[in-house]
């Protein structure tokens, strides 16, 4: 016999998914008490006891409470709040045999929520993705399936320098080096502030043939919630950002033929949200020529024609380019003034001149 579990009916919560640290946990509804948020700390003890219709309720307050502001003035315990509610949500939805709601929950957790229990939903994550499948029948390769390197490679040069800003090869070519000891790379070029090109440096990467697979991606990823930007780019007035799965934005990737509606995801630690993928990749040794700490490890996917408008980022990057091809001009930071920066503070760091930066893609994924 089967029946469906109705929202109002408490369920129990799988033991394996309930909060590990039952002192962080009181701590934590002891500060929201104290924020005033007596209806989240109720309707969470009733979510814990296995009421799905009160962690639903506890998880919208608590999302209210991370728009109710500037992002940088949310009380922390609400971010912290926001996290335990999705993970009673998710351990109900699970418990209801609702796989895919209870990932989103978790994920929402993890891209919105606060640090105190990102263990917990990791864990809980990793449990319920270890969860077996339905077999499903081998799809054949088809050329919707495989994204090809080939097609770029042939390119057409008269192509590339009509899409290319004016000029844009006029000036000096980055160096290229097909090997470079981590002692000559500081001494030749990070010390000197000189840009570099390294190539051959990632071909062992298994993200190198993997990610070209859009099969495999979905079959990793394809149920997990990523933050993506709509639109062209950032200064656009169209521009947006949605929450989808990462199997949705992989089909809006390789129908997208308007501007104004690509689709990409850009400057999110999806490493750290989704560790499959992270295994695909290796950090290179010179990230650490500096002698301190990685700063941030991000992903960039995105369609033909996805543009980054001119701008600085505050620490020194190394770019990995892993399928497909970009165009990327750079400028001194002699000339900045000559650039033209926006006044405004949260643009400050991107130009005004907006055609004379380009990421240039010609393939379909990253």
């Amino acid at each position: 016999m089967g029946g469906k579990a109705d929202d109002a009916t408490p369920l129990p919560a799988p033991p394996e998914l309930v909060l590990a640290d039952e002192e962080s946990r009181t701590s934590l509804l002891r500060r929201i008490t104290e924020e005033g948020g007596f209806a989240f700390v109720s309707s969470a003890e009733k979510a814990a006891a296995g009421d799905l219709r009160a962690a639903d309720a506890a998880r919208e307050m608590a999302w209210e409470q991370l728009h109710s502001g500037p992002w940088n003035e949310v009380v922390p315990a609400w971010r912290d709040a926001y996290a335990m509610a999705c993970l009673h949500v998710a351990a109900l939805r699970d418990g209801a045999g609702d796989r895919s709601e209870a990932i989103r929950a978790l994920d929402m957790g993890i891209i919105m929520g606060g640090p105190l229990l990102r263990p917990d939903l990791d864990a809980a994550l990793q449990r319920i993705m270890a969860q077996p499948l339905p077999e499903v029948s081998e799809r054949q390769d088809s050329p919707e399936r495989l994204v090809c390197e080939e097609d770029s490679k042939g390119l057409d040069l008269t192509e590339v320098l009509r899409i290319l800003p004016k000029k844009s090869l006029s000036c000096k070519i980055v160096e290229k080096r097909s090997s470079l000891s981590l002692e000559r790379f500081v001494s030749d070029y990070f010390l000197k502030g000189c840009p570099i090109i390294i190539s051959g440096y990632i071909d062992g990467w298994p993200a190198r043939t993997k990610w070209k697979d859009i099969e495999y991606l979905k079959r990793i990823a394809g149920d997990r919630t990523v933050p993506v930007e709509v639109g062209q780019n950032y200064l656009c007035s169209e521009w947006k950002q949605e929450l989808i799965t990462f199997s949705q934005f992989l089909e809006r990737i390789v129908s997208a033929d308007c501007p104004s509606k690509l689709t990409y995801l850009a400057q999110h630690p999806l490493f750290d949200q989704i560790k499959e993928l992270r295994n695909d990749i290796m950090i290179p040794d010179y990230c650490f020529a500096g002698g301190g700490e990685l700063q941030s490890l991000n992903a960039w996917f995105g369609p033909p024609g996805t543009v980054t408008p001119l701008h600085h980022d505050p620490h020194h990057n190394l770019f990995a380019q892993v399928v497909g091809r970009k165009y990327i001009r750079l400028y001194p930071s002699s000339v900045s003034e000559e650039l033209h920066p926006y006044v405004e503070s949260m643009l400050s760091n991107s130009s005004q001149v907006s055609s004379v930066f380009h990421f240039y893609s010609d393939n379909k994924i990253f």
